[in-house]
């Protein structure tokens, strides 16, 4: 069984059709109770940074996230869901994200002729080999749709990035902790393989 958090994140029933189209049993919740029992959980989300973590906040969501980390639970944060796992963001001046991670989220900087926000398919480069993306070909497209990107503080945790007028962290792997800022359900193929990887964590976990 997956979780999904339902905090309105907004892309939600997109991440669960994908799943249910791998054949994965879900369930998308707020529950304490379903969140810690699930043997994955994924964290979706598009919107604004300050919204979302009031949100999280208002829903009292904030402490089982760390609670489902600190067991060991395989984690998955997905586009928003990746931003709040780190300490701050440009977007919301003043808030404080969930600190899982230690990193910031900027805004992709303006010029060479490319618009903002950053919407369409981009490659991938893999800086280190990542459990979500084994079994892949080279430079895989993959899906974006954000204003900000992820400057982590911490390179030995980035195993993906891509170049948009600057060079983003596109994905972030520490223990049980799974993140990418582009959305793997939108991304066709390449984007079900790596659910299907996230999925064969779990499942080694069980």
């Amino acid at each position: 069984m997956v979780a999904i958090i339902d905090y309105d994140a907004g892309n939600i029933k997109s991440v669960e059709k994908a799943l249910q189209y791998l054949g994965q049993e879900v369930i998308v919740t707020r529950s304490d109770k379903e969140i810690l029992s699930a043997d994955a959980v994924i964290l979706p989300g598009v919107g604004a940074f300050g919204d979302a973590m009031r949100k999280l906040q208002n829903y009292n969501l904030i402490p089982v996230i760390h609670q489902v980390i600190d067991h060991g639970t395989p984690f998955l944060g997905i586009c928003l869901g990746l931003q709040l796992l780190f300490d701050e963001s440009e977007e919301s001046p003043g808030v404080k994200g969930l600190g899982i991670l230690p990193g910031k989220i900027k805004r992709i900087p303006e010029g060479n002729g490319l618009k903002i926000p950053h919407i369409g398919w981009n490659s991938l480069e893999f800086p280190k080999q990542g459990k979500l993306y084994g079994n892949l070909i080279n430079k895989p497209y993959v899906y974006f749709v954000h204003s900000y990107y992820l400057e982590s503080d911490d390179p030995s945790i980035v195993v993906a990035t891509t170049e948009y007028n600057v060079t983003i962290h596109a994905s972030v792997e520490k223990d049980n902790i799974f993140a990418c800022q582009f959305h793997p359900e939108k991304s066709s193929d390449v984007g079900l393989k790596i659910l299907k990887n996230f999925l064969d964590i779990q499942k080694e976990q069980v």
